[in-house]
C-alpha cells in the first residue's frame, strides 16, 4: 500500500504548498514544484520517483493539456498562427546557438554541442498553461500564441532531433521522409476526427445509459488522440490538447470540462507537478557547479529572448513580447525526454546528465514567477493606455 500513502501526501502537500505560494505573491503551481524537490531525493526522500508515479502523472499532464484545449478560442488561436510559427522558430534558433555554445565553451565535442542545442531547442508549455489558466489568461491573444508555438516547437525540434541522430550515425534507421509523413498524418487525422468524427461520436455515445457517458467518451477521446500523437512521433500533450479543441467545438464542451476538472486537479495533475521536482538530485553537482548556472542562464536568456524576438516582429508589443517569451521557457517533461534519448542514442554524456536534468527543472521553476510579473506589467501598462 506504499502508493496509497505517496498519493495521500501528494495530494495534501501540494494544496498546501499551492496555498503558501500563493499567499507569497507566486502562482500556486511554483509552490507544487518545489514541495516535489522537498519532498523528492533531493532533500527529505519520502518518495521515491518509480514507475507509480510516472503513469500518474503522464495522465495528469494529458488532462492539463486537454482541458487547455477545452478552454483554448479556436478563432483567436487561427488568427495569431503567424506569431505562433514565428516564435516557435525564433525560440529554437537562438536556444540551438546558446546550447551549442555553451557546450563548446565547456569543451565538448562537436556532436555533444549540437545535441545540447537541441535540447535547449525544447518547450514544454504544461507548466506555463497552468499559470495563464490561474491569471484567466489562457485565452488571451498571448496565451494561444503560446499554445500554438507550443505545437509547431514540438514539430521542429521531433523533426531536428531525428535529423540530428541521423546525421551523426548514431541512428541509421531515422527516414526524415517517413517522419514528416507521419507529422502531416497526425494533423490530417485529427482534423478529420476533429471535424466530422468527434461531434458524432459525443452526441451517439453521451445517450448510453450509464453512469457519465459524456465524460468517459471525453476522456476516451483525449488519451486516444494523444496515443495516436504518440504513434506519429508527436508529444502525447499535443495529442490530449488536440482533442480538447475537438471536443470545445460541440455542445458538450461545458459539460466535459466541469466534469473533467474536479479528476484531474484532485490527484492526477498534482501527480504530474510533483513528477518533475522528484527528478532532482543533487549527487555529483558541486564538480559541475559552474557548468550548471552558465547552461541555465542560457537556457533561460534565449529561449525567452527568441520567443520575444518572433513576438515582436509579428506585432505584439514589448511587454508582451516578453510574456510570450516567458511562456515558452519551461522544458520540461519534453526535454526530460530528449535528454533520455541522448543518453542512450550516446549523444550526452553520462556525467552531465544531472545537471542537465536539474538546468530543466530550474527553467521550469522559472516560468511561473516570470509570468506573472510580464502579464501583471501587460495589464499596468494597458490599463495606463485606456486611462490616456
Amino acid at each position: 500500500m506504499e502508493f496509497v500513502w505517496y498519493l495521500a501526501l501528494i495530494i495534501v502537500s501540494t494544496k498546501i504548498a499551492g496555498h503558501v505560494s500563493v499567499r507569497l505573491g507566486q502562482p500556486s503551481v511554483l509552490g507544487k514544484l518545489v514541495i516535489g524537490i522537498i519532498l523528492g531525493p533531493a532533500i527529505l526522500g519520502w518518495i521515491d520517483n518509480n514507475e507509480f508515479i510516472h503513469y500518474v502523472s503522464e495522465i495528469g499532464v494529458l488532462l492539463l493539456m486537454f482541458i487547455a484545449g477545452l478552454e483554448t478560442d479556436l478563432d483567436q488561436l487561427k488568427k495569431n498562427w503567424r506569431s505562433a510559427v514565428a516564435v516557435a522558430v525564433g525560440g529554437i534558433i537562438l536556444p540551438f546557438i546558446g546550447g551549442f555554445g555553451v557546450a563548446d565553451l565547456f569543451g565538448l565535442s562537436t556532436n555533444y554541442a549540437l545535441f545540447m542545442g537541441v535540447l535547449f531547442s525544447a518547450t514544454s508549455v504544461s507548466i506555463s498553461v497552468q499559470v495563464l489558466k490561474d491569471m484567466d489568461r489562457l485565452s488571451s491573444k498571448e496565451g494561444t500564441t503560446i499554445l500554438g508555438a507550443a505545437v509547431v516547437d514540438d514539430i521542429l525540434v521531433v523533426i531536428l532531433l531525428a535529423f540530428m541522430m541521423s546525421f551523426l550515425g548514431t541512428d541509421q534507421d531515422v527516414s526524415l521522409g517517413l517522419l514528416v509523413g507521419k507529422k502531416v498524418l497526425f494533423f490530417i487525422g485529427v482534423f478529420v476526427a476533429g471535424v466530422f468524427i468527434v461531434p458524432r461520436v459525443m452526441k451517439w455515445l453521451s445517450t448510453l445509459k450509464v453512469t457519465e457517458p459524456i465524460i468517459s467518451i471525453a476522456l476516451f477521446i483525449c488519451f486516444g488522440f494523444a496515443y495516436f500523437a504518440d504513434l506519429m512521433g508527436m508529444a502525447g500533450i499535443i495529442g490530449s490538447f488536440a482533442a480538447g479543441i475537438a471536443i470545445s467545438q460541440t455542445n458538450f464542451k461545458n459539460v466535459v470540462e466541469k466534469k473533467v476538472e474536479p479528476i484531474a486537479y484532485s490527484i492526477f495533475v498534482p501527480m504530474f507537478f510533483v513528477s518533475i521536482g522528484l527528478n532532482v538530485s543533487f549527487e555529483g553537482v558541486g564538480q559541475q557547479i559552474g557548468f550548471l548556472v552558465v547552461l541555465t542562464i542560457a537556457a533561460v536568456l534565449t529561449k525567452l529572448l527568441g520567443g520575444a524576438l518572433g513576438a515582436k516582429i509579428t506585432g505584439f508589443s514589448n511587454v508582451s513580447s516578453f510574456a510570450i517569451g516567458a511562456g515558452m521557457v519551461s522544458r520540461g517533461e519534453v526535454a526530460l525526454i530528449i535528454a533520455s534519448t541522448g543518453i542512450q542514442a550516446g549523444l550526452l554524456l553520462p556525467e552531465y546528465f544531472t545537471s542537465v536534468v536539474i538546468m530543466v527543472i530550474l527553467t521550469t521553476l522559472m516560468a511561473p514567477p516570470m509570468l506573472k510579473v510580464l502579464f501583471k506589467r501587460r495589464k499596468e501598462t494597458a490599463s495606463k493606455e485606456g486611462g490616456l
